[in-house]
């Protein structure tokens, strides 16, 4: 391929997947990985794409913190699906732990008044939202509030949660990189939402597709620590392969 081909070439591959990697790149045109990353410079420098440590998105992948009520009004038709598609999980009587989120917020809503369950939290929104479930018993976390995300974070709530164990937990997310994994935008948040991967059985992420292919201040886990990730269907299939081969069981909606 000649310089004009190569670069035509890196612009649909990243229409497509959303996301290109220098090796894969190098293989799949026949050049050296240096020609590839010289190709990206160029391509980043017209202002067509954004590089990382060994490969590139479409779109700026850093995520910059937003209050919750500017968040809600983004992605709300795919939010309030995958939130439908994340109450099918549910099993009466069980233990869960809701995150921080709009999406997350979408879920709390979407769960069934008369449903019988323990639900642990740090955010005061959802627990608001939980107030109308006649059979649920609702633990609000103590901590820090974090008024821009609604919620509480600290000492105080990762020692609460240390204190159960449950079943499942529901988790929004700022940015999904498939090598940096799962972030957020505070660091305080990211070290809550880590604690609370490891007091539970399965980690549910739901996600909109814009939030695939970035990444934000504070990492919370790997990819190999999600059980199941909830998205639409505006995903791309590279990503959608890329967490199969991880393992991890993807629903698109």
């Amino acid at each position: 391929m000649v310089i004009a081909e190569r670069h035509k070439y890196i612009l649909d591959q990243l229409k497509s997947a959303g996301y290109v990697s220098v090796a894969a790149l190098s293989k799949s045109m026949n050049v050296t990985m240096v020609t590839v990353r010289k190709d990206l410079k160029i391509l980043e420098d017209k202002g067509l794409l954004f590089r990382s440590h060994g490969s590139a998105t479409p779109v700026a992948p850093y995520v910059m913190d937003k209050p919750v009520d500017e968040k809600q009004l983004v992605q709300v038709e795919q939010k309030r699906a995958i939130a439908q598609k994340a109450v099918d999980l549910l099993k009466e009587k069980e233990a869960i732990i809701i995150g921080s989120g709009t999406t997350v917020l979408a879920f709390a809503q979407a769960i069934p008044k008369d449903l019988s369950l323990t639900i642990l939290t740090g955010a005061m929104n959802v627990s608001i939202a939980l107030l109308d479930l006649h059979q649920a018993e609702i633990v609000q976390l103590g901590g820090v509030v974090r008024k821009s995300s609604s919620s509480v974070v600290g000492h105080f709530a990762e020692t609460m949660i240390n204190n159960f164990a449950c079943s499942k937990l529901f988790i929004s997310v700022d940015g999904i990189d498939a090598e940096f994994g799962l972030t957020t935008s505070n660091m305080m948040e990211a070290h809550l939402n880590s604690t609370m991967i490891r007091s539970v059985q399965k980690t549910i992420v739901l996600a909109d597709s814009s939030k695939f292919g970035k990444k934000s201040f504070g990492k919370i886990a790997n990819l190999e620590d999600v059980d199941i990730i909830i998205s639409d269907k505006a995903l791309s299939q590279h990503y959608v392969s890329l967490l199969e081969d991880k393992g991890i069981e993807v629903f698109l909606v």
